[in-house]
């Protein structure tokens, strides 16, 4: 590294140090532990230990990472390789990039839907959700557009489907959190939605009272609940009559909540705190609808490995019930919790890749400046059947779609990965897209306060932190893509979107995954 750029690289590493000051810390510890008891309780340290590589088998399906596991390496990102993406034992089949994928998108039956982003989603020539037709998943089509307020508002992290019910829903959230909004689709014929609230939640004329950044459907699809990011409201909307929406319950569990799993009888709510944490509620009162719902706290266990806490997927092992929780920041990966007692809910593993780890944070601050926001952290993930899952698969922002094997909770070990080729210097015609939106932000902030930690414990190396891409302050380069919506399963594909490439269609290899019989794409709400 030159003198010239030196000052420049120490400076962006005081400013993340800085960020992180605003941000949760805690002390370093391997694998966190997890036997206090109560209903309030803390998890601190950092987890040291990745989970086994995945052997990447012969032929076109693979064309593996360079670095370090889930690494995009500075090198890779300045020569252009990373244009190219990586792939271990999984393909590419179809992709409609369109403008960029937005945060969350969905799918049901035969059919896509791609969030938007606001402001840029305005820019594009199709505005609003965008449907799309993947009866042949080599060649998605667009079919209509949703164009209503919520839909152009922004949907963040809000669209969700209930199969059960055939509905679509999305909220607007134009600035991290939004207001008012929340339009609800029929989707019996999914590539033509049909509006069923066209009054309260739609009308800009009649607002709905409820915040809007999260949401998803209790399993019945009779209520859908959103949250607001800040502040963390939590509400419950009533779709029994999906034409006139109304709240049934409100309240502020936090400062800032997130996303969402459920119990399959929808009493439980496993709430994301997005300070890091899980804050288990006994919600039958809601899902019986008393008169006058109360709300009862069972579990809150906050902790200061990662932060950021999107939402949770309930499944079962052998009669036992599990959460998997994901972090979105501060390389704090996936857990995966014991619920059985739902007061005392109990850390048994948990999924992290190499680059994640507090030995490798200094690598990762050297590839991922100027990449924006995001380092390498879990987004959504979705298990392949909610009983005995056999696999996981999960958005990882920069790292690309990873899927593990998770037939053994405590045994888990990475089988697949698809990183989609970056779009570096397309950042102007991606208007959809929150990577190039935020890329005027250059240092990946998010990953504060656990370069903090790794700092005061004596694990980050300033030298190998410092790099030329450190100095980038500003104007990322989309050197890798983000990687946010979870991978939904269909057989041996996984459908999917990334805030750069758009919607995309991947085949994992039958070597190294079978699809079981009662398949059942599970992602908690």
């Amino acid at each position: 590294m030159t003198s010239s750029l030196l000052p420049l690289a120490r400076r962006s590493l005081v400013t993340i140090a800085a960020t992180a000051l605003l941000l949760p810390t805690g002390t370093l510890a391997a694998q966190p532990q997890s036997d206090s008891t109560g209903n309030v309780r803390e998890i601190s340290g950092l987890t040291d230990i990745a989970v086994a590589r995945a052997e990447c088998g012969p032929g076109p399906d693979s064309d593996p990472e360079s670095g370090h596991q889930g690494d995009v390496p500075a090198a890779d990102r300045d020569t252009g390789r990373s244009t190219l993406g990586y792939r271990c034992n999984m393909s590419q089949v179809g992709n409609y990039p369109g403008r960029g994928g937005g945060i969350s998108s969905v799918s049901f039956d035969h059919c896509a839907y791609v969030g938007t982003f606001f402001p840029g989603n305005l820019l594009g020539p199709e505005q609003g959700v965008q449907v799309l037709d993947v009866s042949d998943p080599a060649a998605p089509v667009l079919t209509a557009t949703l164009n209503e307020p919520a839909m152009l508002a922004g949907t963040w992290e809000s669209l969700k489907v209930n199969e059960t019910r055939k509905l679509l829903v999305g909220t607007g959230a134009p600035f991290l959190t939004g207001a008012g909004l929340l339009s609800v689709y029929d989707i019996s014929d999914c590539a033509h939605p049909r509006l069923l609230n066209p009054g309260t939640g739609t009308s800009l004329n009649m607002p709905l009272a409820i915040t809007a950044h999260e949401g998803g459907f209790s399993p019945d699809g009779n209520t859908y609940w959103s949250s607001g990011a800040a502040p963390g409201l939590v509400s419950a909307v009533d779709l029994t009559d999906p034409a006139n929406p109304r709240v049934i319950w409100q309240n502020l569990p936090g400062l800032s909540m997130h996303g969402f799993g459920f119990s399959p009888d929808g009493n439980t709510m496993y709430l994301a705190n997005n300070f890091g944490g899980l804050m288990v509620l006994d919600i039958s009162a809601v899902q019986r609808r008393d008169p006058h719902p109360q709300v009862r706290q069972l579990a809150n266990i906050a902790w200061t490995d990662g932060w950021g806490t999107q939402h949770n997927i309930p499944v079962t092992y052998r009669g036992t019930p599990y959460v998997f929780a994901t972090d979105e920041a501060g390389s704090g990966g996936v857990k995966l919790f014991d619920v059985s007692d739902a007061t005392n809910p109990r850390l048994r593993n948990t999924i992290k890749l190499e680059i994640d780890l507090p030995q490798n944070q200094d690598i990762a601050m050297a590839s991922a400046s100027g990449g924006s926001l995001f380092a390498y952290d879990a987004h959504y993930c979705a298990a392949d059947r909610p009983t005995d899952p056999t696999a996981l698969a999960c958005s990882w922002t920069s790292s690309g779609i990873r899927v593990f094997d998770v037939r053994d909770p405590l045994d888990i070990r990475e089988i697949a990965y698809y990183n989609p080729p970056a779009r570096t210097g397309h950042n102007a015609e991606l208007t959809n897209s929150p990577h190039a939106l935020a890329s005027i932000i250059g240092p990946p902030l998010l990953a504060s306060p656990t370069v903090v930690q790794t700092i005061l414990q004596g694990q980050f190396d300033m030298s190998e932190a410092a790099g030329p891409r450190t100095g980038m302050l500003a104007f990322g380069d989309l050197s890798s893509d983000w990687c946010f919506s979870a991978p939904e399963w269909r057989g041996n594909q996984l459908w999917t979107t990334c805030a750069d490439n758009g919607f995309l269609a991947l085949q994992l290899d039958s070597s190294v995954y079978v699809p079981p019989a009662d398949q059942h794409s599970t992602m908690g709400s």
